[in-house]
Formats: structure tokens, C-alpha cells, sequence
């Protein structure tokens, strides 16, 4: 079953001017008013978690000062080893990565993803586990969380370009803006901050690279020696189909988002079978098809959206793949029903990424 660490329980506890006792007491001035699960071992389950959420949230109708709350309460200090490895990282994007990778010893609810095949870059959260109605909060809370305590440990100061969510505004836009102190959308495609390439590479006030270094070899330790490392297929699809849009991505910059050297991951791809060039063009046949027979794009659009520069040279691919050209393959599948692209793309990239949840949300 997914767990969710105690840090942020009592975080969110705390948010709300509660306590949590280990044996999962909920107090309010001493007085119990909720009961969760009894924690273990520093973990508590993600039902009870969710449950959590929407209990407090009912409590507290002002959810723009709840997140806010949440946002003071949760500190790096609380997440152990990793929060310290964040910290000491010697650059924000050094941080990203380490996130991006030990995130899991703390929840396996949902991942970070850090998309820089996109401009500007894009800090992403993915669910890992089925829909709940307390999910959208959490990606608020998740967000505005990591943006706080991201100000305090970078140098420079940190300036965030712009906060999307996937679900709707449930109060004055105005309220989340001047909390994260940028624009703030929603209804958008995936729940992310965006960063420019200026912020990823703001130094840290604690940035030590052989400390950080030391860190991290005691994650992977915790991590255990006998955990397979995750396909790194899948995870390429999921970056590879939001990223053709802007041409197919050079190997190497996918590598260093991924926290690898281009020699590990094009020895990874190998060990799994396949090649870089051969998952591009699965994407991009997975893509044009779903694209060809559910949405209004014009075959032009449908060339571009899937990498390719000019119109005629994803024509003569596209009958390679499938024996067809588009448009006799568009026109077979007519009386398929058409959807909104947007739903079209989200659709593409949960299949791509082997039914994992992307409605779903994160981890706060």
C-alpha cells in the first residue's frame, strides 16, 4: 500500500493548528478531535492521508491560507537525509535531480519530474496512485511547499517564471498569485512550476559537492542494493511525448535531466532492449495515430506536434510506419469521435507512460 511520510502529516497538522500524536490521535488544545491510522514506521498510509486532507480541508474553508500554512510547515530539515542532500546540492538543478530521485524513500504516492526539453523548464508532479478529491489541494500544497523552501536554500534569490494545476480555480486567482508571487494557471495541462534556465543553475547558500555527494551515496544506500532500477523506457516516453513539439530532443540533454551521463543512458536503453532512436519513433507513431484519429489537428499540426519540421517528411514517414499517408489513415478512422486536443495529448502521455495516473496528483 502507498504511504505518505510523517514529516508531512504533521506538517499538515501543524497548517491547520492541530497536533498528531504517534498512535494518530488528532488534538486540537489537547483534546482529541480525529482519529488517523496509528503511524509506522514514520509512515502513514495514503487513504488515511487523503481522508486527512479532506477532513482538515472541511475544517478550514480558507484553502489559500491553508496552503500557505503548509508551506511555512514543512521545512527541509524534516525530510531527513534527503532534505539536507536537497540543500547542499551545488545548484538548484542538482537539487532537482536528487528530488527527482530519492523522492520515492519518502512517499511512492507520486514522483518529481524536472522537464527541460521545454522552454521554460518545468518542475512536474505526477500522481502515482488513483484519483481522490483531496488531491487537488495537495498539489497545491506540494507546490507551494517546495517553492518556499526553495527560496530560502538557493543564494540568489529565486524568481518562479509562472505555477500551472491541472484542476480549476477554487478561489481569487489573485490570492495564489501573490502567494507564489508569479501567474498562476489553471486548467492547464499538468500540475508544475516553471523555472528559467537562469534559476536551474542559482547556486545554493549550503551547496558543498562533496557533501552532497556523501549524501546522496547514503540514499542510494537506502534505497537498497537489490531495487531494480525503474525502465527508463517508460519514463522516456512520458518526457518524449510533451517535448516533440519542439523538435525531437537531443539525447544528451534528456540524459542530464534524467541525472545521468549520455554513456549510462544510452547503456541503460541497451540493457532494456531498445535504442533512443527506436522510443522516439515509437512515440511518434503512437502520437500521430492517436492525434490522426481523435483530433481536429490539421496534418500539418499533426507534423509538428509530433517533431517533425516540415509537413512532407512526416508524410513519407508516416506510410513507412503504417503503410499509409495520413490522410488516407484519417480518413479510414473517421467515424472514430473527435476529442479536444488537450484531452487527445493527456491521453497519449498516460498510454505512453504504461497507465500510470496523471490525474491523480502528488506528494505535499
Amino acid at each position: 500500500m502507498p504511504t505518505v511520510t510523517a514529516a508531512f502529516v504533521h506538517a499538515l497538522t501543524a497548517a491547520a493548528n492541530l497536533a498528531l500524536t504517534p498512535d494518530g490521535e488528532i488534538r486540537s488544545g489537547g483534546v482529541v478531535v480525529h482519529q488517523v491510522a496509528p503511524l509506522k514506521d514514520g509512515q502513514l498510509d495514503d487513504q488515511s492521508f487523503f481522508d486527512l486532507l479532506c477532513w482538515i480541508a472541511r475544517r478550514h474553508p480558507d484553502r489559500v491560507s491553508l496552503m500557505a500554512a503548509y508551506a511555512e510547515a514543512i521545512r527541509m530539515d524534516d525530510l531527513g537525509v534527503l532534505g539536507l542532500a536537497l540543500k547542499t546540492a551545488p545548484t538548484l538543478r542538482a537539487s532537482l535531480v536528487r528530488l527527482e530521485r530519492y523522492f520515492r524513500l519518502l512517499t511512492d504516492t507520486a514522483v518529481y519530474r524536472l522537464d527541460s526539453s521545454v522552454t521554460p523548464a518545468r518542475l512536474v508532479l505526477e500522481g502515482r496512485t488513483p484519483d481522490h478529491p483531496a488531491l487537488t489541494l495537495r498539489n497545491e500544497c506540494a507546490l507551494a511547499g517546495f517553492a518556499r523552501n526553495a527560496r530560502d536554500f538557493v543564494r540568489d534569490g529565486l524568481r518562479l517564471e509562472f505555477v500551472t494545476f491541472r484542476h480549476r480555480c477554487s478561489d481569487d486567482p489573485a490570492r495564489y498569485e501573490a502567494h507564489f508571487g508569479c501567474p498562476v494557471l489553471f486548467g492547464a495541462d499538468r500540475d508544475s512550476i516553471a523555472l528559467s534556465a537562469h534559476s536551474l543553475e542559482l547556486p545554493n547558500r549550503l551547496g558543498d559537492k562533496a557533501l552532497s555527494d556523501f549524501l546522496t551515496s547514503h540514499l542510494d544506500k537506502e534505497l537498497g542494493p537489490t531495487e531494480p532500477e525503474p525502465p527508463l523506457r517508460a519514463d522516456l516516453c512520458r518526457r518524449l511525448s510533451t517535448a516533440l513539439s519542439t523538435g525531437i530532443p537531443r539525447a544528451a540533454s534528456l540524459a542530464r535531466d534524467m541525472g545521468m551521463s549520455e554513456r549510462t543512458f544510452f547503456r541503460r536503453l541497451s540493457d532494456e532492449g531498445t535504442t533512443y532512436r527506436d522510443v522516439v519513433r515509437e512515440v511518434q507513431i503512437k502520437l500521430a495515430r492517436d492525434l490522426l484519429e481523435h483530433s481536429e489537428c490539421s496534418i500539418a499540426e499533426v507534423a509538428f506536434l509530433t517533431g517533425f519540421a516540415e509537413q512532407s517528411a512526416f508524410g513519407r514517414a508516416f506510410k513507412r510506419w503504417v503503410g499509409q499517408a495520413p490522410a488516407q489513415y484519417r480518413n479510414r478512422a473517421c467515424d472514430v469521435p473527435h476529442l479536444p486536443q488537450g484531452a487527445v495529448m493527456a491521453g497519449t502521455v498516460q498510454r505512453l507512460a504504461g497507465g500510470a495516473d496523471t490525474v491523480g496528483a502528488v506528494a505535499v
